[in-house]
């Protein structure tokens, strides 16, 4: 059947520049390139390109141009481009249209819409070049308060017996990419990358690789309504625990790794048949109210021995205030609230663009309600979703969180370039693949260098800001809304942002 559906993109090609030696066939994944023997030329196929730019880095002549395709229906503002092909898709398959990585609407990003105030006159700046900056963060429930005792010889000791915690060098983790969603060489380089920086990675619902055990101390292994890989071995491997509800990327649904992805190392680590699809339920069977997940986080939290912080992720809802105060109450160490920006793997795009809200109005949310009710101290809150920089990541903590979950950034620094296609498992760059093939064009050491790089960066960046704010710590951000502005905001925004307008 003749498809309806144009090329997205035009590939073309110099002819003058093209030497003919086969790069873009190799490196491309969908096909798009091929040599034709008899005239001595290269070809493209347009409509299988995804302008994920593969080919064209990695030309020595430069001799490959892709570009949006200009044939383009008539101009709606209502049946735009993307609305008519999506339709035309469904009419020829019958089926859901999906997508990867974050919903991509514009009206749906505050950050850019929040200013951070700064120091002038009345209160001196710092400099972080020649005064301290204090990054470090303590994600954990946090007693009401503190007994000390002055010993003799000892100084003051400490009474209080304090909750598991996870200490931070920058308030920047490694959010959840389950391995089988990603590939086994992107999550050495997350895991080497967080050891050195001092933080931590997700290993999502995939379990944890053998290998990778060692990085123990620095991995927060997930539990989702899967089950994928969970066993006694890991969850004492990891240094902390997370339940997972939902995602910023598709609430209330589940997910699925095809069979084709599952290979034999995956069934391995995920405890399931090799080649067989891994579907995770939408909802976690055993858990049907705040009770249920109560004796949740109990049983994982005596089957570690009561020694590791428990988390729970939801997505970001418009209840999530009221979600997250149950949530404290059942006794979890640490809420992680995940927007409606959240990349994933593989969900519908009319779950991803529709469902759910921002995470800069759940945090706030969440994070008065907290506060209103006096147990702000009896958990952390964790910020994810569409963390792009690390103003973002400043701003997310004066709205209220203790530290942020990236991906979508770290898989950038990888090489990512977003082009939405992680479902169909071949992903050029090596990262949202099983392709053992493709999968070696990530090096860990490279990406671990990379990764690192880039959290360093934004550390550096965020102490910038800080200092320029007069703040030295942190700590002194967190929940402090009187260091934003809000620009081009209505007044029911910046209520609930709890944040005063530009000039006020």
């Amino acid at each position: 059947m003749k498809s309806y559906v144009c090329p997205e993109y035009i590939v073309e090609r110099d002819p003058d520049r093209c030497i003919r030696c086969k790069v873009c066939v190799n490196q491309c994944s969908y096909d798009t390139h091929c040599y034709d023997e008899e005239d001595d030329c290269m070809l493209s196929k347009s409509e299988n390109c995804v302008n994920c730019q593969r080919c064209a880095t990695f030309c020595p002549t430069q001799a490959i141009t892709i570009r949006p395709n200009p044939n383009h229906y008539r101009s709606n503002a209502n049946w735009t481009q993307e609305v008519l092909t999506g339709i035309k898709k469904q009419a020829e398959t019958g089926g859901v249209v999906l997508t990867g990585m974050g919903c991509d609407k514009p009206n749906l990003t505050y950050w850019d819409r929040l200013l951070i105030n700064a120091s002038q006159v009345t209160n001196p700046s710092i400099d972080p070049l020649r005064e301290p900056m204090e990054l470090r963060t303590y994600i954990g429930s946090k007693p009401d308060k503190l007994d000390l005792e002055t010993v003799k010889g000892d100084g003051i000791i400490l009474k209080t017996k304090l909750a598991p915690q996870l200490q931070l060098e920058t308030p920047i983790m490694f959010s959840a990419m389950s391995y089988g969603s990603i590939s086994i060489n992107v999550h050495k380089s997350l895991a080497r990358a967080a050891t050195e920086a001092g933080t931590f990675y997700n290993t999502g619902e995939g379990g944890l690789e053998k290998s990778l055990y060692k990085y123990g101390d620095h991995v927060i292994v997930q539990v989702a309504s899967g089950r994928f890989g969970v066993h006694p071995d890991y969850l004492d491997a990891g240094a902390a625990i997370e339940i997972k509800i939902g995602q910023g990327a598709k609430p209330g649904i589940g997910g699925h790794l095809p069979g084709e992805k599952v290979t034999e190392e995956i069934s391995k680590t995920r405890m399931i048949p090799l080649g067989t699809d891994a579907l995770s339920p939408a909802p976690q069977h055993d858990i049907y109210s705040i009770e249920d997940l109560r004796q949740l986080i109990y049983a994982l939290k005596e089957a570690t021995d009561y020694t590791k912080p428990v988390f729970v992720k939801i997505a970001a809802v418009h209840n999530a205030a009221a979600i997250a105060s149950g949530i404290v109450r059942a006794g979890a160490d640490a809420v992680v609230l995940d927007g409606i920006r959240g990349g994933t793997g593989a969900a519908p795009r009319i779950t991803r663009d529709n469902v759910g809200i921002p995470i800069e109005m759940a945090l706030a949310a969440v994070d008065q309600r907290l506060r209103d009710e006096g147990i702000r101290n009896k958990a952390s809150v964790i910020a994810a979703g569409g963390i792009k920089s690390s103003a973002d990541v400043l701003k997310a903590i004066a709205l209220g969180a203790d530290a942020c979950y990236i991906a979508t950034a770290a898989l950038v620094s990888l090489g990512c370039t977003v082009c939405q296609k992680c479902y169909t498992g071949k992903c050029p760059w090596g990262i949202a693949t099983t392709d053992l093939w493709l999968t070696k064009r990530i090096n860990p050491d490279i990406g671990a260098k990379r990764l690192a790089g880039l959290l360093r960066g934004w550390s550096l960046e965020i102490m910038e800001m800080m200092g320029g704010m007069g703040i030295n710590a942190i700590e002194s951000v967190r929940g402090n809304r009187l260091v934003l502005r809000g620009v081009g905001l209505t007044d029911k925004e910046l209520e609930i942002l709890g944040v005063r307008m530009v000039g006020d």
